[in-house]
């Protein structure tokens, strides 16, 4: 393999990327994931689910004619309990589908994009003090791919205290684009919130992506599209923290998404069975409390 084992496609696809007008194309696709034109959106959502084998015998509705829109099918619910919780509360679980990433101790400030790249908690949150929280504590990072459930839940109970919207590019998030494009999900425009919880500080990120890039949260609803034209970060305190518990929704992906999890040092330890490339359900158990030493492997 090439440097940071990337091949020269992934470098090509990359560069592709980069030259394209990805605001313009997002505002374009987005357009035709709001179209409500019964034959038009029901073809939409049929090749879509022939493309990438969506599988919706656990969603809420399993027909696309009962989606409204393109997006109202991309971001569907689940029918009740398809996702159950660890019943362990001192367990932090996984707040998708998807795959995981990169894992493990945030080192000198820097956590892992993919082999040979990384980039730092100061760039990915976008506020130097706040990445202090997290010196040398731990994070994961999950991949969800196009066939995934898009909502994204609590891993743990906390308290909402702060959230962010950071501007910037919107690149896609597969994995070929991690393997080249240095500092990838620090680069593209994404939500950060930060919780209390019985353990510390908790960071999750919620990174946008090409096509739609849309994310939305619960206490804030639609955060983009509209995609802002590089503006400085919106930083936002609550005068009275959101209490939300482990497997509320927190927020959902409109296409495109990567979620990222920080956590301060000594809080956590990762269980042993996880390894980068792991597929995961939502509300599989990631990581104990240190307390909880009998079941994890510690960072």
């Amino acid at each position: 393999m090439k440097e940071f084992d990337a091949s020269r496609r992934d470098r090509l696809f990359a560069r592709v990327q980069q030259c394209l007008p990805t605001r313009g194309l997002s505002a374009l696709i987005h357009h035709f994931a709001e179209a409500r034109g019964l034959r038009f959106k029901n073809w939409l959502i049929r090749q879509f689910m022939r493309i990438y084998r969506v599988d919706l015998s656990e969603a809420r509705y399993e027909h696309a004619e009962q989606y409204n829109s393109f997006n109202d099918f991309f971001t569907r619910a689940l029918k009740p309990g398809a996702r159950p919780q660890p019943v362990d509360p001192k367990l932090l679980s996984s707040p998708v589908d998807g795959t995981l990433s990169q894992f493990g101790a945030i080192v000198e400030g820097a956590l892992i994009q993919a082999k040979g790249r990384t980039y730092t908690a100061t760039e990915l949150l976008a506020d130097a003090a706040l990445a202090q929280s997290f010196s040398n504590g731990s994070f994961c990072t999950i991949y969800l791919a196009p066939n995934n459930y898009h909502r994204v839940h609590m891993p743990f109970s906390g308290r909402l205290t702060r959230w962010s919207y950071v501007p910037g590019r919107l690149f896609s998030v597969n994995p070929s684009t991690a393997r080249a494009l240095p500092k990838l999900f620090a680069r593209n425009e994404r939500m950060v919130a930060f919780f209390e919880t019985d353990f510390g500080p908790l960071a999750v990120v919620m990174v946008g992506a090409m096509i739609v890039g849309g994310i939305e949260t619960v206490w804030s609803g639609r955060i983009t599209p509209p995609h802002q034209r590089r503006p400085e970060p919106q930083a936002y305190e609550l005068m009275q923290p959101i209490r939300l518990q482990r497997g509320d929704e927190l927020g959902r992906f409109h296409l495109g998404s990567t979620v990222i999890l920080l956590a301060p040092a000594g809080a956590l330890g990762w269980l042993p069975q996880l390894t980068a490339g792991l597929g995961l359900r939502l509300g599989e158990p990631l990581a104990a409390t240190i307390s909880s030493t009998s079941v994890i492997a510690k960072t």
